[in-house]
């Protein structure tokens, strides 16, 4: 589980993004509202937007969270 943050400032869309705790544009602490633990990014997002219908994900941390990773093996 990652722990996420909603922005408090709108960015240059007039959205409010959601970020995790370890992401490099996450606001500084006075900047944004703490949402809790969750799995994903979109996880996140649904307790978001019941705070702020103008909420979003962050393109940088919760644009790929949930990709599923496939490996293939090699049989010799």
């Amino acid at each position: 589980m990652k722990f996420f943050y909603l922005s408090s400032v709108a960015n240059e869309a007039g959205k409010f993004e959601v970020h995790h705790r370890d992401c490099e544009l996450i606001p500084d602490a006075i900047d944004r509202d703490y949402l809790g633990p969750f799995n994903n990014g979109a996880e996140a997002m649904r307790k978001a937007k019941n705070l702020n219908p103008e909420s979003c994900l962050c393109p940088s941390c919760c644009s790929n969270m949930t990709q599923s990773v496939f490996f293939k093996c090699k049989n010799d």
